[in-house]
C-alpha cells in the first residue's frame, strides 16, 4: 500500500513498506488467517486515517492561530498609527498578498517600529505633563501633585496633542516667571521695609512661607496664589507700619525743635538727634536710610522729648517769659500798646503758684501769640501808609526848615543835592492830603469791621489824623498872616523911603511861630529823628511818653503842605533887601 513510497530494505532504514512486510513474515510463521490479517491491517488503517486527522486538526488550528495573530497584528497597527496620529509612514508593510507567515513577517517590523515610536512618544508626554503637574502644584501650593506620575492618555499620542501640551507648558511657564518675578519684587521690597524699619528679614519672610528665606537649603520660592496673597499683605502692613512710625518720629522732630528752640539748646546737642530731625519734612518715599525708622531710634526720641518736657518744666518762667517777650516784640512792630509789667507779673504769679499747668500757659501764650500775629497782619496795610505819612511829614519839615534858611542858595558845599531833595520833597507834600484822605478811610473800614478803635501806639489813629487836619489848617492861616504882614511892612518901607528918601535895611519878618516837634532837624545830617508830639499846648491834646516817643507817630504843627510858589515866596521874604547907598 505504501510499498512503493519506502525505500529499499537493502538501505537498512525502516518504512512503512519494510514493517508490513515483516509482518507479514511473522503471519506467516504463526499461520494467521486471512481473517485476522485483514481485520489487522483495517485496524492498522484506522490508526493511520487517526493521525491524518489529529494532524488535519493541528494544522487548522495553527492557520486559525497565525491568521488570528494576523489580525491582531493589523489591529494593533492600525491602532499605533491611530494613536500616533500616523496615516501612513515609510516602510508601510503590504498585508494584503502573500502567505500567512509573509504577511506577518512583513508586519512584524512596522509594529515594532512603531511601538517604539510609541515608548518614546509617551516619554515626552509623560515629561511635559510631569511639568505641567509639578508647575500647577506649586501654583496652587501643594507640591505633592509633582511627585506623582501623570497618567499618560495612550489613546491619543499625537503630535498635536503633544503641541497642545506644550503650549500649555509655556504658558505655565510663563505664568510662573510671572509670579516668581511678583514674588522676588515682593521679597524685595519687605527687604528694604525691613531694613528701614530696622526688623529682621529673615524671620518676616519665614512666616511667609519658608522658601523665600534664602538661608535655608530650599532651591526654589513658592510662587503659590496663597504666598503671594500674604507678601501683598506683609508689604502693605509693613507699609503702614513705616507710615505710622515716620508720622510718629516727624511729631517727635517737631516736638523736639519746638523745645530746642525754646530753650536755646546748642547746635551740638541737637546734632546728636540730626537723623531724626532729617526726616522732619521728608515724604514716606523718600524715607531710604536703613535703620532710619527704627523702634529703638523713636524711643530715644521719645525719651529726649521727655526729659526735654522735664527740663522745661524747670525752665518755665525763662520760657514763659522768652515767648512773653516775643508776643512784646510783636505788638511793638504792630503799635499797639499793653502793660508788658502786669503780663510778666501775671505769668509769674501762675508759676509760682501752680494756678495751670506748664503745658496750659505755654499753649495760652502760643495761642495768644498766633492772635498777636493775626492781628498785625490785619494792621499791616494802615501802618505802611502811617509810615508813608511820617516820612512825607518829615520831608515837610525839613522843607519848611530850608525855606526859611537865608543861605540856601549860596554855592556851599551839598547846596546841589539839598536842591534836589527840595524838589522831590515838595512833590512828597503835595501828596499829603491824599494820603491822609486814604488813611482815615481805611481806618474808619478797619473800626468798623472790627468794632475797635484803631489805635497807634495807645493814640487813636483818627484822633491824631484829625489834630493834623487842624494844625495844618492853623498853618494854612498863619502863612496867610504873615504874607499879609510882609506885604504891610513893605508898603511902609515905600512910604518912608518916599519921605526920607532912603531905603532902611530891612527888618527881619518876625519869625514864625513853629510849634516844637520831634522832626525839625534831629540829626547832624539832615535826617529828622522819627518822634511824634501830640501837640499838647493845643486844645488840650495828650502827648506821649517821652521814652517810646521815637516810635510814635507825630503831628506837629509845622506839618504843613507847601506848595512850590509858596515855597518860593516865603524863601524870597526872608531874604535880606540890599539899602540904598
Amino acid at each position: 500500500m505504501a510499498a512503493s513510497s519506502v525505500q529499499d530494505p537493502l538501505l537498512g532504514e525502516i518504512t512503512c513498506g519494510s514493517l508490513l512486510k515483516k509482518l507479514q513474515e511473522i503471519w506467516d510463521e504463526v499461520g494467521e488467517s486471512d481473517e485476522e490479517r485483514d481485520k489487522m491491517l483495517l485496524q492498522i488503517e484506522q490508526e493511520c486515517l487517526d493521525v491524518y486527522k489529529r494532524k488535519v486538526e493541528l494544522a487548522v488550528k495553527s492557520r486559525a492561530q497565525l491568521l488570528q495573530t494576523l489580525s491582531d497584528a493589523k489591529i494593533e497597527l492600525a491602532n499605533l498609527m491611530s494613536a500616533l496620529g500616523e496615516k501612513s509612514f515609510i516602510g508601510m508593510p503590504d498585508t494584503t498578498s502573500g502567505t500567512i507567515k509573509e504577511q506577518l513577517e512583513s508586519i512584524a517590523p512596522a509594529l515594532e517600529q512603531l511601538w517604539k515610536q510609541k515608548e518614546e512618544r509617551v516619554k515626552q508626554f509623560s515629561d511635559v505633563q510631569s511639568q505641567i503637574q509639578k508647575i500647577c502644584g506649586e501654583i496652587a501650593g501643594n507640591l505633592s501633585m509633582g511627585e506623582q506620575a501623570p497618567a499618560v492618555d495612550e489613546s491619543d499620542l499625537s503630535l498635536k496633542k503633544l503641541d497642545e501640551y506644550q503650549a500649555q507648558l509655556q504658558e505655565l511657564q510663563k505664568e510662573k516667571s510671572e509670579r516668581l518675578h511678583k514674588v522676588l519684587e515682593f521679597v524685595s521690597s519687605v527687604h528694604d521695609l525691613c531694613a528701614v524699619l530696622g526688623m529682621d528679614f529673615f524671620s518676616t519672610v519665614t512666616e511667609v512661607h519658608p522658601s523665600l528665606n534664602d538661608s535655608t537649603s530650599v532651591q526654589s520660592k513658592s510662587i503659590s496664589n496663597d504666598t503671594l496673597s500674604r507678601l501683598a499683605k506683609t508689604v502693605l502692613a509693613l507699609k503702614e507700619d513705616k507710615k505710622q512710625r515716620l508720622q510718629k518720629l516727624q511729631e517727635l522732630a517737631t516736638q523736639l525743635v519746638d523745645l530746642w528752640n525754646l530753650m536755646d539748646t546748642s547746635e551740638e546737642e541737637r546734632q546728636l538727634f540730626g537723623h531724626v530731625t532729617g526726616n522732619m519734612s521728608a515724604s514716606v518715599e523718600e524715607v531710604t536710610v536703613p535703620g532710619a525708622l527704627a523702634m529703638d531710634l523713636i524711643e530715644q526720641a521719645e525719651v529726649e522729648v521727655e526729659r526735654l518736657d522735664q527740663l522745661k518744666a524747670s525752665r518755665m518762667k525763662e520760657i514763659a517769659f522768652k515767648k512773653q517777650a516775643e508776643l512784646e516784640e510783636i505788638f511793638a512792630h504792630a503799635h499797639i500798646e499793653i502793660d508788658p509789667e502786669a503780663a510778666r507779673g501775671k505769668i509769674l504769679e501762675l508759676i509760682e503758684f501752680g494756678n495751670v499747668e506748664p503745658a496750659e500757659l505755654l499753649a495760652d501764650m502760643d495761642n495768644q501769640i498766633a492772635k498777636a500775629k493775626e492781628e498785625a497782619l490785619s494792621r499791616k496795610e494802615i501802618l505802611d501808609k502811617v509810615e508813608k505819612w511820617m516820612s512825607a511829614c518829615e520831608e515837610e519839615s525839613w522843607l519848611e526848615d530850608y525855606n526859611r534858611d537865608d543861605n540856601r542858595y549860596n554855592a556851599s558845599r551839598g547846596a546841589h543835592l539839598n536842591l534836589k531833595r527840595a524838589e522831590k520833597a515838595r512833590i512828597l507834600v503835595n501828596k499829603i492830603p491824599a494820603l491822609v484822605d486814604t488813611l482815615v478811610a481805611k481806618t474808619r473800614a478797619w473800626e468798623e469791621e472790627r468794632g475797635i478803635s484803631f489805635t497807634y501806639d495807645g493814640v487813636p489813629l483818627l484822633a491824631m489824623l484829625d489834630e493834623y487836619a487842624m494844625l495844618r489848617q492853623e498853618r494854612e492861616e498863619e502863612k496867610r498872616r504873615m504874607r499879609d504882614q510882609k506885604k504891610f511892612h513893605e508898603q511902609q518901607n515905600s512910604e518912608q523911603e518916599a519921605i526920607f528918601g532912603s531905603r532902611p535895611s530891612p527888618a527881619r519878618p518876625a519869625s514864625t511861630k513853629k510849634v516844637v516837634g520831634p522832626r525839625a532837624n534831629g540829626g547832624t545830617n539832615g535826617t529828622p529823628s522819627r518822634r511824634l508830639s501830640m501837640n499838647s499846648h493845643q486844645n488840650g491834646s495828650r502827648s506821649i511818653n517821652k521814652d517810646r516817643r521815637d516810635s510814635r507817630l507825630s503831628a506837629p504843627a509845622n506839618y504843613v503842605a507847601v506848595s512850590k510858589d509858596d515855597a518860593v515866596s516865603h524863601g524870597s521874604g526872608a531874604e535880606p533887601v540890599p539899602s540904598s547907598p
